[in-house]
This record gives structure tokens, sequence and C-alpha cells, in this order.
């Protein structure tokens, strides 16, 4: 793979003034990506740039890229004059589950220990949240290295430890047989059976033969859809999804014949160059409904004076594709938005409608239909002595049965009485 370079140039001149690679070669390594697919932000005081970066390539086997491969699945901060890495801190060790560091990070000045502490907050797929001193990287919330399981595929190394951060998972992290859900008696059963026959069902189950299920999955917690933050309450309002992957690892000599039979609802992935090609597919049943139970999409409010979760609650449903109107939540792709007068308003789900959340309480107090989903974050603006929220509303082509539009649709706030 490519690698996954950042790259700063002069504005002035186009000049190219540095470039920094985020995997450091070991002996034995054959990887590439770590890229930073997410949003940086950068401190000018601090001549700070923090960047997010992904997995590293390929995904889920690990075998030609030993150890930890720094800095992929991290938050690293480069000085933005020389490009020279000032700290990095990585989320994901060795990851072999698509754990990138997805969600734009957030710079703010929270209250901490009696003052206001600068930090970088950050989040990727495992649902958790991470956050750090932006000066030196270090952890203002706990993070401990907790032992997870070793993998049984030749020539695999996991690492022996992951980091948890000590705030609240936004997202399950593990699934007990008893819990699945499933659209029927039969649907049900079949989970149950399919789950009970995988090697692992937590979080940091290496890959296997057999099969395991990845909780969270690929597109789960907290992803594109990313933070908001209310300074003044010292809340962070998180958007996470609840969709475990089935993850199958498929040696070289049988991947071409069991790809071009297929499965359904499954992407099926080469690895190239490596002993084995990816199958890996949404925990669904055999009548198409999502074996994890519910919700399947959250809005949780964290207070980063505390450290506590103030409140968690469903957000949006899967009435787009034929099931309930509410209670379920949905699949999460689009982060949400804090206004100053205590709302939070989300899209992001996949009902085709945007939702407004009291932001002590996290009880929803509005919604409106949309032409199409809004998978973009919503932006607020005053004009003319009234206050405005809009979205843009395109739909997601890659959901079944999502409506697709080119809509920007704009609500105006009431008046103060």
């Amino acid at each position: 793979m490519a690698d996954g370079v950042v790259r700063a140039y002069d504005t002035r001149t186009g000049a190219l003034r540095w470039s920094w690679e985020p995997l450091i070669p070991t002996p034995g390594m054959k990887s590439g990506a770590a890229n930073a697919w997410s949003i940086m932000a950068v401190d000018p005081k601090r001549h700070l740039v923090f960047v997010p970066t992904g997995s590293a390539s390929p995904d889920y086997y690990g075998g030609l890229r030993p150890g930890d491969d720094k800095w992929a699945d991290s938050v690293v901060a480069l000085d933005s004059r020389t490009g020279k890495l000032a700290w990095g801190f990585q989320l994901v060790h060795h990851d072999l589950w698509d754990y990138d560091t997805t969600a734009p990070l957030v710079l703010a000045d929270i209250p901490h220990d009696g003052h206001s502490t600068p930090v970088v907050i950050a989040g990727n797929k495992t649902g958790m949240v991470y956050v750090l001193g932006r000066d030196d990287g270090r952890p203002v919330f706990p993070i401990d290295e907790r032992p997870v399981p070793a993998s049984d595929i030749p020539g695999e190394a996991a690492s022996p430890t992951q980091p948890f951060s000590s705030l609240p998972a936004t997202a399950p992290q593990s699934l007990d047989p008893a819990d699945v859900g499933g659209s029927t008696p039969e649907d049900h059963a079949a989970c149950r059976a399919e789950l009970e026959a995988t090697t692992g069902h937590s979080i940091f189950t290496p890959p296997s033969l057999t099969g395991i299920l990845a909780i969270p999955g690929n597109v789960g917690g907290i992803n594109w859809s990313g933070f908001a933050y209310d300074r003044t309450r010292g809340l962070l309002i998180v958007s996470s999804t609840n969709l475990p992957y089935w993850v199958r690892l498929i040696r070289r000599a049988d991947y071409d014949a069991e790809a071009r039979r297929g499965e359904p609802h499954t992407e099926f992935a080469p690895e190239s160059q490596t002993p084995y090609g990816l199958a890996r597919a949404p925990f669904f049943g055999p009548a198409g409904g999502l074996c994890a139970p519910t919700p399947w999409g959250t809005l949780s409010a964290i207070d980063l004076k505390t450290g506590a979760l103030r409140w968690k609650t469903p957000l949006g449903s899967v009435r787009e594709l034929g099931g309930p109107d509410t209670g379920t939540g949905s699949i999460v792709l689009g982060g949400p938005m804090v206004t100053a007068g205590g709302l939070v308003f989300s899209g992001g789900t996949i009902d085709r409608r945007l939702h407004a959340f009291d932001v002590d309480t996290g009880k929803e107090i509005w919604t409106a239909e949309l032409p199409a989903s809004a998978h973009a974050m919503p932006m607020t603006y005053e004009a003319g002595g009234r206050q405005y929220v809009v979205v843009a509303a395109g739909g997601e082509k890659n959901v079944p049965e999502e409506r697709q539009s080119d809509s920007l649709v704009a609500f105006a706030l009431p008046t103060a009485p």
C-alpha cells in the first residue's frame, strides 16, 4: 500500500515545506496506509497540528507488520513549522479490526482538577472517548492497558494488551448469546447459534478462520459522526452505532472460490500478498434483521468535569428500512451540533429526520422530516434577528432503500416570547 504521508505546503508559494510518515519501519514490515482520513486540528499558539491516523494495511492480518505499528490508529501532534513529532498516543495497538481514528478531533479547554485544561478529544470505532493533554499527550482521564485475547492464526502476533479509556464507552463491547436480537423467533435462534459458533464475541478478539464477532464492527462505535462539545456545561455529546460485524479469515488457497460463490450482505477482500483473504458482514439474521439488541444508535452526554455519563438515549429509528418507528435507534452516519441555547441537533440517522434534544436531559423535544437522510453535521447561524439551523439532506447510497437527494433544508428557531 501507499504510505499515509502528511504534507505541509506554503500557501504563498505552493512549495512543499515538510512531510511526515506515520509508520515507523521495522524489520520484516510490509505495510502502508495509516493515513489521516478524518479531520486534523491546529493550535496556532502552540504551533501544533493534531492528526488522527487510521489503520495500517492490510486491515485484518498483521503478520507482515509486526509490533504495535506506530503511529497507526493514533493521535499525533506535529510541530507545524517543521513536521517533527511532538508527541503521539496510540489508541489501538497492531490493529486487526479496522478501528481507525475516524472522528474529527476536537480541541477544547475543559474544567479539570480545579483549573482549565487544554485538551484534544478523540474517539474511534471502539466506541471509546480519549481525552489527552494538548501539550504532552498525557491522558487527562485514565487510559489503562488491559490484557486481550491472543490470535490462533499462524504468523500473527496480536498485541497482548490494548488501551481502555476510563470514560464511559458509547457502544457495546461484547454480546452474550442470551442477548441477541432477531426479527422473528427463528431469526433469534439462528443469530444465537451463529454467535455461539464464533471463536469470540468481545472487543479485541483477533480474527480467526472460524469467524469472530467484531463488536463494535468497522462501521460501529464512534465513526465519522464525531462530537459536539458544550463548553458552558462541560458536556461532550457523542453519537454512536451498535452494529457488530461478523469477520472471518480465509486461507489463500480457498479465497477465490469462496469469493466467487459469495454470501448475502458479505464483503470479500483479497488482502493481497498475505496468506489470508477476508470476509466480513453486518451481523444479520436469515430474515434480514439485525442480530444485535437495540438500540442500534445512540446519543450520549459525557460530563468532562467528572467523567460520568450524564445521559444516553436512542437516536432515530430504522423505519426507512421497514422497521419500527421508535426506540430502536439507527445506524448513525452524521454528527451532532449543540447550541448556546441548550439544544442538540442531529441528523445522521436513516429515518429521514432531523432531531433536537434537550442538552441537560437527553429528551427529544422536536423532530422534522427531510427529503432524505441527513448524513452531514447541522450548522446554525443568525440572520435578520432570527436563529436558523440548516442541514444537507443527501441520503447514503450504501444503505439499502435510502432515498437520494441534493437538498439543503433550513429551519427557523422560535423567537423569544
